[in-house]
């Protein structure tokens, strides 16, 4: 019995929870945790509970009177740890185990005891680690030479993105200064690709999956109104109230512009008819204390109904208590994250989730329409891996020469070829990136030594190196000395200009350049406030199901009778072709000079045919929410020189190069990017921004069919 494997202090704890049973991923954990030092991966529904399927068992088994900290958590979120704190402070209770929290938000009196007294239990983010190593790598080897479990939380975030890499690299990084190897357990709900998960801890054939394929119900609802302008449609925020005025709920629009409009708005129809006053937007430019207001309002909210309008921030495992319904504002970019955001309701006393989206296109419907059924499939898109991250590679050779305050150039180069985030670049590649970075100042080489060059310390003494993701400048918006948040800076934004924030309509009164600030007062005019979009890239298995849909016939009961409408009035669209969506694609023939490829592929994919095509000079324009590439060519000329393409890859890189001279912010994508050899750029801006594989796949695999 899982029960009896556990230490008498944690049993306590049990008992005074009064708990009747673990559940199954807790069961397992800790029978496996216990048993054996393996790497696990703990796969299970949200809200199964998997941060104690992991606690459990290791402050059972670790020996916590052993020097330095014993268990490190890693989160991607800040607020997920002030979160977590609390629930593991109470798990280490009964063990007298200390545990601090370490992130750029922390107290620093509790990091100072940490040092004096370093034992317990870390949580912590990526870039806090980072920073560790970079400022004080005294520090990180005094706190995390003897530790025994490294726990990641939502590992599926991680995993695919140069925050991914960065963290696998400092898990390397760990280990080298550890005095014996870690076990890693990671948790997450979603994850499309075991496979990656398990070579996310450096050691595969180590790490086992304990999976929990339990499935919750959840009961859909599917609505659509049409929108033909950037605000959303009255009639769809009246249901909206409707839906949401007597329960405790979670919206999801898609953009920090479109949370703040739902919350205004909504706020402003419950005033007009006498109703409640807890509505909400929470995102990450909102004041700190707001945010956490928030969550403290929700988690402790017995009797009142709230509405939150959240963007990804509360997407993620933070426990704001029992939620009644999530609604979702158009399509998720994802299956992944449909699932987290679903998960969060019904998460009390095993009810059903619930689940109401409302549609504002038609392809946005399709889309919806699309997650769910791969949902229900049981698929989620895998995760994007970059194979030779030459990017966060550079970055890396900084923070470590950094480190060390200079480093030997065989030294260097032996850390980063042994470290497993970057095992497949070759020897070669890494030596090449060193020497360009000397050759630009980044880097200097006295004698055998490697030191930060002149440009170099700019770099990385910037309060901005510890991350590898992009982040646009941004102003601190304040009201009376309060701040409020903080917006983007744009040249939409100027004096006189209304603005969403926190849950508010704002007018900007003054602009400070030098000091990033924004000065507003409440607004009362009238005129409509700016709105901050935000996008992402699409996976081809999304598209294809899409594309399925379109050529079927099938009824789905999810639907209300105009989203039913609206699908079946664009399956006409496609109703004139026959065709095999494994081997076809529709051209739709708009004029003698012009038609339409619906290609159903991925957003990377879709970027790729769209350049290969003006590359031949043949102008276009992608519309990316139908998947369509509006081309400027007769029809019958596109068909002609269809197979040609693929060969036109063969020669893209020196096409690349020129593109990168003539247009250098399409690097954008990659912060760490720019610093590299123009030929590791190349491979980055393939690989990252287009997907010419795919691509080339795409021309082979495709005959495109016309419309009678």
């Amino acid at each position: 019995m899982p029960y009896n494997l556990l230490s008498e202090p944690i049993r306590k704890y049990i008992r005074e929870q009064r708990w009747e049973q673990f559940r199954p991923i807790q069961a397992a954990a800790i029978k496996y945790i216990l048993e054996s030092d393996n790497n696990y991966i703990l796969a299970s529904k949200t809200a199964s509970g998997k941060t104690e399927a992991a606690f459990l068992p290791i402050l059972s088994k670790v020996n916590f009177s052993e020097t330095g900290v014993q268990v490190l958590y890693i989160s991607p979120l800040i607020a997920l740890i002030n979160d977590q704190f609390y629930r593991v402070e109470k798990l280490c209770e009964h063990l007298d185990v200390k545990v601090t929290k370490w992130h750029g938000e922390a107290k620093r009196s509790q990091k100072e005891r940490l040092l004096k007294d370093t034992s317990g239990v870390v949580l912590i983010t990526p870039e806090s680690i980072e920073a560790m190593f970079v400022n004080k790598p005294y520090d990180a080897k005094q706190l995390f030479a003897n530790l025994k479990y490294v726990i990641i939380d939502e590992i599926h975030s991680f995993i695919g993105s140069d925050r991914g890499v960065q963290l696998k690299s400092l898990l390397h990084r760990l280990q080298e200064i550890n005095t014996s190897q870690f076990s890693i357990i990671g948790l997450s709900a979603t994850i499309g690709d075991y496979s990656e998960a398990k070579d996310f801890t450096g050691r595969p054939d180590n790490t086992k999956v304990l999976l929990d394929r339990s499935a919750k119900d959840i009961d859909a609802y599917f609505r659509y109104f049409a929108s033909h302008a950037s605000e959303l449609p009255l009639p769809l925020m009246k249901d909206l109230y409707l839906e949401s005025c007597n329960s405790k709920c979670l919206i999801f629009p898609n953009s920090r512009g479109k949370v703040e409009e739902v919350a205004v708005k909504l706020l402003k129809i419950s005033n007009r008819v006498g109703g409640h006053t807890n509505y909400f937007s929470h995102h990450s430019s909102i004041n700190k204390d707001t945010r956490e207001y928030i969550e403290y309002f929700a988690k402790n909210s017995v009797r009142h109904h709230f509405s939150i309008a959240c963007t990804s921030t509360l997407e993620l495992g933070i426990d704001i208590g029992s939620v009644d319904k999530v609604i979702q504002i158009d399509a998720t970019n994802s299956i992944s994250s449909l699932i987290q955001r679903v998960g969060r309701s019904g998460r009390k006393d095993n009810k059903p989730s619930n689940l109401i989206l409302y549609a504002t296109t038609p392809w946005g419907l399709t889309q919806a329409v699309a997650c769910w059924e791969l949902h229900q499939e049981g698929v989620i898109e895998h995760p994007d891996i970059v194979q030779r991250p030459y990017d966060i590679l550079l970055h890396q050779t900084l923070s470590i020469v950094k480190s060390f305050s200079g480093i030997q150039y065989n030294e260097l180069c032996k850390r980063l070829k042994s470290n497993f985030a970057f095992k497949n670049i070759a020897i070669e590649e890494i030596e090449e990136i060193i020497q360009h970075l000397i050759s630009v100042d980044i880097l200097e080489h006295i004698q055998s030594e490697i030191i930060i060059g002149v440009t170099g310390e700019y770099i990385v003494n910037s309060r901005d190196f510890y991350t590898v993701f992009t982040s646009t400048e941004s102003f601190k918006v304040i009201n009376n000395s309060n701040i409020i948040g903080d917006v983007p800076f744009s040249p939409q934004i100027i004096e006189g200009e209304n603005l969403f924030l926190s849950a508010r309509v704002w007018t900007i009164m003054n602009i400070d350049i030098q000091h990033c600030r924004i000065e507003v007062v409440a607004a009362n005019d009238g005129k409509k406030p700016m709105y901050f979009g935000s996008g992402g890239n699409i996976d081809t298995i999304i598209r294809e199901k899409m594309f399925n849909i379109l050529i079927s016939s099938q009824k789905f009961d999810y639907l209300d009778d105009t989203s039913a409408l609206e699908l079946t009035e664009l399956r006409k669209l496609f109703s004139p072709f026959v065709i095999d969506p494994e081997h076809h694609r529709p051209l739709v023939i708009n004029s003698d000079l012009k038609c339409s490829l619906y290609t159903f592929a991925g957003t990377k994919t879709n970027r790729a045919i769209s350049y290969l095509f003006k590359l031949q000079g043949i102008s276009n324009t992608i519309d990316e929410s139908s998947s369509k590439i509006e081309i400027d060519i007769l029809a019958d000329n596109l068909v002609k020189i269809w197979s040609k393409f693929p060969s036109y890859i063969k020669s893209i890189d020196k096409k690349l190069e020129v593109l990168i001279e003539k247009a250098p912010n399409i690097m954008d994508f990659s912060k760490w990017g720019v610093h590299l050899p123009m030929n590791y750029k190349i491979d980055l801006l393939k690989h990252k921004y287009y997907d010419f594989e795919s691509a080339s796949q795409f021309f082979s695999k495709y005959t495109l069919v016309q419309n009678d």
